[in-house]
């Protein structure tokens, strides 16, 4: 296969990071996306062989590979694994989100990587972790937030558990913290020349994040069953309500300096607020949402947004993704780009003296020159099949 040249420079905090990730599902490429859209050299190693990871898709809308490069290797193959095995020995830190055990029986393990990169980082992600009795068992989002209590805790009061969508276990609590840990083991690295593994378990990083839950149950501030308590729709000044347009809208006056500032532009706009039940007094609760839903079903969406956005009363419209995309704050801030035709999140967090540039659109290919680049030997990549241009 003939390959094109690509640039290796690139901006960001994380620029001149090698870092190789194994092509998986999920929070592995979320930690690998994260990690290029902050400037690192993020090579995909693919399979050779179709692939039913993920959902399928054209490649331009697979928006976790924006920023990559990539290169299909055998791993089943003496030649591809030697291959694998140069280019890991080469990069600053490895993503791989496998059962526990699959690294090494392709022998590609830590033990293997470490001792031909001692400063390496090998990240590993992974459901319930690499070790104990669910360690090889299969699962999804769903199953971890289950597992860790979070899923028990979300939902309305009398409904069954509300599957949310695959955002705490797979990106907040699986590939985020992946790449917090792995970072977080690169600055280790770079002060004693150290490498180490970085077990990411999505169970694990869950419960990390139900972290001040817990102490509110402690507390006895968190007691109720679901739904009935502050944050998980029980108060009625942290919910949202239908419009007379059948949008909705968010309310959460959680303090009472916010709650009167809610009062206060209800009564600005000729709403009668004399009558709304305290909002301190948990038995008022049921009468005061029966009020609010029904001074929300009065107006449209866009009417109370006039009234009440920006305003200290923690308001804000419920949008779609696509209106998202195109409200007035998020386009002032560019919250959202578009590449290659595609509009989507741009990276995140900023940096105000290491700006990172626009990722390139996913599908890039070109893995085989950085490689060769990073000092890959010219053999190793055409014992596999890729030609490189002089």
């Amino acid at each position: 296969m003939t390959v094109c040249t690509h640039d290796l420079a690139r901006s960001g905090p994380l620029a001149g990071l090698r870092v190789v990730e194994f092509v998986g599902i999920g929070p592995a490429p979320f930690c690998g996306m994260l990690l290029a859209d902050l400037g690192a050299q993020v090579l995909r190693l693919d399979r050779t062989e179709p692939s039913s990871l993920g959902i399928p898709r054209p490649p331009q809308f697979d928006l976790l590979q924006r920023g990559k490069r990539s290169m299909r290797i055998d791993l089943k193959g003496g030649a591809g694994r030697a291959l694998a095995r140069s280019i890991v020995a080469r990069a600053d830190a490895l993503i791989e989100g496998f059962r526990p055990q699959t690294m090494e029986r392709l022998g590609l393990g830590p033990d293997v990587c470490l001792a031909d990169n001692p400063k390496l980082i090998y990240g590993r992600m992974t459901g319930f972790g690499q070790e104990g009795p669910l360690a090889h068992a299969a699962g999804h989002d769903l199953n971890y937030l289950a597992l860790t209590g979070a899923l028990h805790a979300i939902g309305r009061e009398g409904s069954p558990p509300t599957p949310p969508l695959n955002l705490v276990a797979d990106y907040g609590g699986g590939g985020l913290m992946l790449a917090f840990g792995m970072m977080s083991a690169v600055l280790h690295a770079r002060a004693t020349g150290q490498g180490q593994v970085v077990d990411a378990a999505m169970v694990d990083g869950v419960g990390a994040l139900m972290t001040p839950l817990h102490g509110l149950t402690a507390a006895g501030l968190e007691t109720g069953p679901r739904g009935t308590n502050l944050l998980d729709s029980g108060a009625p000044f942290y919910d949202v309500y239908r419009c007379a347009d059948g949008e909705y809208v968010s309310l959460a006056p959680i303090e009472a300096k916010f709650q009167q500032v809610f009062i206060e532009k209800l009564a600005e706009a000729g709403v009668n607020t004399l009558d709304l039940p305290a909002f301190d007094d948990k038995a008022n609760w049921p009468r005061l949402r029966g009020s609010l839903a029904a001074i929300f079903e009065k107006r449209t969406r866009a009417q109370w947004c006039e009234m009440l956005e920006g305003s200290d009363s923690c308001f804000a419209p419920v949008l779609s993704p696509t209106e998202a995309s195109r409200h007035p704050h998020n386009a002032a801030r560019r919250n959202f780009i578009e590449i290659a035709g595609v509009v989507q999140p741009a990276p995140a967090p900023r940096f105000s003296a290491t700006a990172a540039d626009v990722p390139e659109p996913p599908g890039q290919g070109g893995g085989e020159e950085w490689a060769a680049a990073w000092g890959v030997l010219r053999g190793e990549l055409t014992a596999c099949g890729y030609e490189l241009k002089t």
